[in-house]
């Protein structure tokens, strides 16, 4: 009973400090008039580690300022600017920015808890980057139906980034038009090694996904001696840039995707020319194909781990092979993720909600 206590109080601590952090800043706010023209603002936590969901805000925004939207990220303090990849992007704060009801606030899904704080005048698009987060620090019993949008004003639609995502918000909030806008890999970025050269016996993962079943199935792996002559990559809390140099180096990548809103590691492991092997966490499904990869049941490690032996003893026997899987993984994922496709489905969205 005692630990029991403890746990609770443990819990409360921990969903007290969660909510702390996902307030909004206080925005100052005056009424539409004079020249200037509407703003979309991204409003984005500030946020110094690299995050596949921050690098696509701030694509977003340099996207909508080329094609003559203007568009600026919205953060807290005055000063902060992602600086773990290169970019220009036009970023501003919360102390210097004024909006206006002719503007358009952009509003990440992290911030659910606490959407009933921004000012009603503002009109609002929620940027849903993980649907599967949408109800976190919503409490059941103590929230209407609707939640955690319902009472928020001006809400006009949801955006989602995989199709995955925009069927569970569709489902969730038939009321409410939802879009999608698709995630860009960076295949100037991510792209494979030299074709001629094979790369040495390297398995990426991202440690951070699934930690409990990536040990499981590096466990089984190295049991039966299938790890044997390969080195482990772990991926995590590094620059963009070093991370697709490490991809280029490794010919197997091990996907612990889980309910994701797209699954960005894979898919820019299968840019790199990488041999994907894993879960593909639901939103992954529309580019996990088993032409070029290996999609395994989620949860089940033990599936996962035999589907990865075989992918090392396939590359053991024919690596050319598998390299040219990764080739057509890289075809694929750069003809279906361009910033060109993007840019089109923002200027599809925004031309209804602008």
């Amino acid at each position: 009973m005692v630990m029991g206590a403890a746990r609770r109080m443990a819990h409360a601590v921990q969903r007290a400090s969660d909510l702390k952090v996902r307030q909004p800043p206080s925005l100052r706010t005056a009424p539409a008039g004079g020249d200037r023209p509407p703003v979309v603002y991204y409003l984005t936590p500030d946020n110094p580690r690299p995050s596949g969901g921050l690098r696509q805000i701030y694509r977003h925004v340099d996207l909508l300022n080329a094609s003559g939207i203007t568009a600026s990220v919205l953060h807290h303090e005055r000063g902060f600017r992602c600086d773990w990849f290169p970019n220009a992007t036009r970023v501003t704060s919360a102390a210097d920015a004024v909006l206006t009801p002719a503007d358009l606030l952009v509003v990440a899904e992290w911030y659910g808890p606490a959407l009933g704080r921004l000012p009603a005048a503002l009109r609002k698009v929620i940027f849903n980057q993980n649907a599967y987060r949408t109800f976190e620090q919503v409490p059941f019993e103590s929230t209407p139906a609707g939640a955690p949008l319902a009472g928020v004003a001006n809400v006009l639609a949801l955006l989602a980034v995989s199709e995955d995502n925009e069927r569970f918000l569709r489902y969730a909030f038939p009321d409410l038009p939802v879009g999608r806008a698709r995630v860009v890999v960076d295949t100037e970025l991510f792209f494979p090694g030299d074709r001629d050269e094979l790369p040495a016996r390297r398995i990426a993962y991202l440690p951070r996904r699934r930690r409990a079943d990536a040990e499981q199935v590096l466990h089984l792996l190295r049991a039966r001696g299938a790890l044997t002559g390969w080195e482990l990559v772990p991926i995590d809390g590094v620059p963009e840039a070093r991370v697709a140099e490490l991809l280029r180096g490794c010919p197997i990548f091990l996907s612990f995707s889980e309910r994701e809103g797209f699954g960005l590691p894979p898919a820019e492991a299968m840019a790199s020319g990488a041999y994907v092997v894993g879960f593909t966490g639901l939103a992954g499904r529309e580019f996990f194909d088993e032409m070029f990869s290996v999609p395994v049941p989620e949860d089940d490690v033990l599936a996962f781990a035999k589907r990865a032996e075989q992918a090392l003893q396939t590359y053991d026997q024919d690596p050319a092979g598998v390299r040219a899987m990764g080739r057509l993984a890289y075809h694929h994922i750069r003809d279906r993720y361009a910033a060109d496709g993007l840019r089109d489905d923002l200027a599809a969205f925004y031309s209804t909600h602008l």
